[in-house]
């Protein structure tokens, strides 16, 4: 067991997400309670430190076991007054001092630094803004944040293609997102909310009537507050599990609902391309769809089985050249790295693959084990050394430069194997603006359906709130109108 002590502060949540890192299997247990190193059962005990005395914050580490004991200190100046400033300088000071006195006792390899949220592009945002140079935002988060140069530079990188999409701000513009929660099977990765059509068929018409009326009405409150959308994402699950009926039906409602006189980008996240068939693809181009996603996650077909997918590569092959066919040319193909069974080698022939296919736009996603999947059942199904899944990102990025694709937004997840990131590569133009608003936070994104969640940004406050819907595909259908009157209070 890792025992550690908050003393002055309680950022428990951020030292633990820090201690895991250290110690990915290892029990921790965070407490107010002094504890001394001698003769201690645990394998080691960390004490954290904040002293707050008229404008300078003092952060102390103290870690040690019944054989050695290290403690790291550091100490700033921070404006008088500023609580918002305080809180923040405090809170990097404790993580900064923790991963320090780690360190000493601990070699690995994290290459993201003290980082552990899922968004480490908006600290580069934020200095983009108060106006720093290229060079001042690598130093400071190589030696504030502890950053590797290679992400630091990835991090400059992606800021730099999303700013000009952000920026500047408009509070009329809004995007859309639709979850169509059904698949023809469940993956083993998966933990979106997503219901296997072998159960629940009998319920996509219900769900699809009731999504109908959540359009409607949350596109009455929208257009009385004269907001536009800027970006409509359907995801899921795999939204092409809907019939070409229910298809037009969501179309159709979406017109009539929402204003779309400044819409830029209409995604249909196709997915499964045993799902896809000319006449849907047909339907969503004459609906004004302007970007599709197929997602192969890997060209093994043997990783395909494993992971529950019941298509060949060559089905996706043949769904993506008669997405094409259908005139179709913003297509974007999800990967996942790390994914049961799979090697390096593996990787690269995935990739051979998709450069022959060469899709306008690639998301290269690190398995996550996440709660709710099939995986985290079976932990000895996805152990691989942090190396070898280094290596694959490193392959991936290799041909997405040799493909003419440049990393345009990325983010990290919890639980992700090697504690690394996932990538979205696209050519020239083709960057999904609302894959990087919905990372970046600066504007409000509608949800509807079961188990989307609603932000709605405050810009002038810097802060956002979340308005979720119920994920369990029954209660969504019998609590719609409380969904619906949730969103009202909020937008």
């Amino acid at each position: 067991m890792i025992k550690a002590v908050c003393i002055g502060h309680d950022y428990s949540y951020e030292l633990n997400e820090l201690l895991k890192l250290f110690f990915p299997s290892e029990e921790i247990e965070i407490s107010t309670e002094v504890a001394t190193f001698s003769n201690s059962p645990d394998k080691y005990i960390l004490i954290s430190l904040i002293d707050v005395s008229n404008d300078r914050v003092k952060a102390t580490a103290t870690l040690g076991n019944e054989n050695k004991e290290e403690t790291i200190t550091e100490e700033v100046i921070y404006e008088a007054n500023n609580n918002l400033q305080l809180k923040k300088t405090s809170k990097t000071l404790m993580k900064r001092t923790v991963f320090m006195v780690l360190k000493k006792f601990i070699d690995i390899d994290l290459p993201w630094g003290i980082l552990t949220g899922i968004r480490p592009t908006k600290i580069v945002h934020e200095l983009m803004e108060d106006k720093y140079v290229d060079e001042e935002i690598i130093r400071t988060l190589k030696e504030k944040y502890f950053i590797k140069k290679e992400k630091a530079d990835l991090l400059l990188t992606v800021a730099k293609r999303e700013h000009s999409i952000i920026y500047p701000i408009r509070e009329d513009l809004v995007s859309l997102y639709i979850s169509i929660p059904f698949c023809p099977t469940r993956c083993v990765y998966c933990s979106f909310p997503s219901n296997p059509l072998t159960k629940c068929l009998h319920l996509q018409q219900p769900y699809v009537d009731v999504l109908y009326r959540e359009i409607k009405e949350i596109g009455k409150v929208l257009s009385e507050k004269g907001k536009k959308l800027e970006t409509i994402y359907i995801g899921g699950g795999t939204p092409s599990t809907l019939t070409i009926d229910q298809m037009n039906k969501i179309f159709t409602q979406i017109k009539e609902s929402f204003n779309l006189s400044e819409l830029k980008e209409y995604t249909f996240e196709a997915g499964r391309p045993d799902t896809i068939t000319r006449e849907k693809l047909k339907t969503m181009k004459d609906n004004g769809i302007t970007r599709i996603s197929i997602n192969p996650q890997t060209m093994n077909d043997c990783t395909l089985k494993t992971i529950g997918r019941n298509h060949s590569v060559q089905q996706l092959k043949e769904a993506f050249f008669m997405a094409q066919e259908e005139g179709f040319e913003n297509i974007n193909m999800d990967l996942i790295i790390g994914l049961p069974g799979e090697d390096t080698n593996m990787v690269e022939k995935t990739m051979k693959e998709i450069k022959e296919l060469s899709p306008s736009s690639l998301t290269v996603h690190t398995l996550a084990v996440k709660r709710g999947s099939k995986l985290r059942e079976d932990t000895t199904a996805y152990h691989l050394h942090e190396e070898e899944v280094a290596k694959m990102l490193e392959v991936t990025a290799q041909y997405a430069e040799e493909m003419g694709l440049n990393p345009y937004y990325m983010y990290r997840q919890k639980q992700m194997l090697g504690h690394l990131e996932n990538i979205g590569y696209c050519k020239e133009g083709y960057q999904c603006i609302y894959n990087i608003q919905i990372m970046e936070e600066k504007q409000t994104i509608i949800a509807l359906g079961a188990g989307a969640v609603t932000k709605v940004v405050f810009n002038d406050e810097n802060r956002l709130e979340r308005v979720p819907n119920v994920k369990d595909l029954q209660l969504y259908l019998d609590r719609v109108d409380e969904m619906i009157e949730r969103k009202k209070t909020h937008i």
